[in-house]
């Protein structure tokens, strides 16, 4: 998988860049590679985003702009310090560092907007933007046994207590559920949002039974 991580993100790179220079995709890809490989990531790591490019490749014939969303899913999770909320402001303020000079402004801009509405606050209005919301949260969408397992991987990553942990996993699952539509594509929607649903509230039974 790593090498396959690697030659995607070095050509995506050439790609987005005027200058095609080799030597400045892999400073890239070492940055990137780095911080997905830190050892307290067990959920947001490079399965984390092969997930999510997988996910990319399944609707890459209706997103506008396929690069620009592939960028953003490179960087999203760039920065993850457990317990911080700006997390998406610091992945996108070193995407933005890192591109200045060798990606056009208009494009870095756009790569920015995708990575700060992964905090997933807002409904995004954008479709690229609504896609890569989806992108990010498809996981919901998994079968019970893949579901349960990155559950496990997210609160292997959280640092406060359990009943901290529970309180606010509990807060987002009942705002999830309270959404008219999880997946705010039609694509996501038809491919995961019942799935989703039936996760969700499985989840919060056992969380309520503390039988995780």
């Amino acid at each position: 998988m790593d090498a396959l991580l690697k030659d995607r993100f070095r050509r995506l790179w050439l790609r987005c860049t005027a200058s095609q220079d080799l030597n400045d995709a892999k400073r890239a890809w070492s940055i990137v590679e780095a911080r997905y490989s830190e050892p307290h990531r067990h959920y947001h790591d490079k399965q984390h985003l092969a997930h999510c490019l997988d996910q990319l490749d399944l609707a890459a014939d209706i997103v506008e702009d396929p690069c620009q969303v592939e960028m953003a899913i490179w960087f999203h999770d760039l920065i993850n310090d457990p317990g911080k909320a700006d997390n998406e402001k610091q992945s996108a303020d070193h995407f933005r560092n890192l591109a200045t000079g060798a990606m056009a402004p208009d494009f870095i801009d756009a790569v920015v907007q995708l990575i700060l509405v992964t905090t997933h606050r807002e409904k995004p209005p954008g479709k690229d933007q609504q896609f890569i919301c989806d992108i990010d949260l498809a996981s919901f969408g998994c079968p019970w046994e893949c579901f349960m397992r990155d559950s496990k991987a997210v609160k292997a990553e959280f640092t406060g207590t359990d009943e901290e942990y529970y309180r606010g996993k509990t807060a987002f699952l009942h705002t999830m559920l309270q959404r008219r539509r999880i997946f705010l594509t039609d694509f996501f929607n038809d491919l995961y949002e019942q799935q989703a649903r039936e996760n969700i509230q499985r989840l919060l039974e056992l969380i309520e039974r503390r039988e995780d």
